[in-house]
């Protein structure tokens, strides 16, 4: 999770900042992604990386989000840029902030815990890091900077099979959401930080968009439970089932226990026009969108 001083904090963190969080208590629009049909994916109650899926990096915990794949075939798990960050919490802008180099090895886990890192159940490369493209290319849209929190891990070849693009509990996604989310729609996600100790349970989410700001890049979003240090880079779905964003911040102020929900559609075309991978697109669930408890 992000801090921005005295309004919001990030929710990736290390065993330490994690083990601390407990006891105090973590562009321009481009066209829309084109869904990619799959070859074959692990059965959904079988597969064991899908979207909800733990992912640690140097030692940091995130939540991965959504699967993608390119025009060679390749599949990837989305998380939030900030997860591979090497400074402290309240670094937020993301064209200052340090990070590690693409290439970086990342875990995917389950039931890792605040004393286990849980099973591993495979293993990808940092292949695209909103941060890292935007420093190198200079980025100085202040909104994009602030909210462009997204990055991608392509997963091995030999973990391909494991994988299922649906959101565990809630289905879907159905399709990328294009035209943001209004005031008051029901959203909902499926955070797995190691605070809750391996019980996905607890993952499942739903709450309600405050709407849009930083000109359509991040959407506040208020949840049972919020998200938490270990929930970063965790999917968001809308009303409708549609990818509608990326867990990065928990706010302080002035709307404490909020959430910032990175906009995916921006996140992903900026991706997609500076990240270097020809044919990037999300992949829709094969599971339908149930949203009732």
């Amino acid at each position: 999770m992000r801090l921005a001083q005295t309004t919001t904090r990030r929710l990736a963190g290390s065993a330490a900042v994690l083990a601390s969080a407990v006891l105090a208590t973590a562009l321009s629009t481009s066209a829309p992604a084109t869904a990619v049909e799959a070859a074959a994916w692990a059965p959904a109650d079988t597969a064991e990386i899908t979207p909800g899926v733990q992912m640690y990096t140097d030692g940091a915990q995130c939540t991965g989000n959504f699967v993608f794949s390119d025009g060679a075939g390749n599949t990837y798990v989305g998380y939030a840029a900030h997860c591979a960050g090497t400074g402290a919490a309240t670094d937020t802008d993301g064209c200052d902030a340090q990070s590690l180099p693409l290439g970086t090895r990342v875990t995917f886990a389950r039931g890792g815990s605040l004393v286990s890192g849980g099973t591993e159940v495979g293993q990808g490369t940092l292949a695209y890091s909103s941060w890292l493209t935007m420093q190198q290319r200079g980025e100085t849209d202040a909104n994009a900077c602030a909210y462009n929190d997204f990055a991608l891990v392509k997963v091995d070849a030999a973990d391909v099979s494991k994988v299922n693009p649906s959101m565990p509990f809630w289905g879907g996604p159905v399709a990328l959401n294009t035209d943001g989310s209004a005031a008051g729609e029901s959203v909902y996600s499926f955070g797995n930080s190691s605070l809750r100790g391996g019980v996905e349970a607890l993952s499942p989410k739903q709450g309600a968009s405050l709407g849009a700001d930083g000109e359509g890049w991040t959407h506040p979003v208020y949840t049972v439970t919020p998200g938490v240090p270990g929930d970063s880079g965790s999917a968001f779905l809308d009303a409708e089932g549609n990818a509608l964003g990326t867990l990065s911040t928990l706010a302080l102020a002035p709307l404490a226990g909020s959430n910032g929900v990175g906009d995916l559609n921006r996140e992903l075309g900026y991706a997609q026009q500076h990240g270097g991978i020809g044919g990037l697109a999300l992949v829709p669930g094969t599971e339908p969108f149930s949203p009732l408890l």
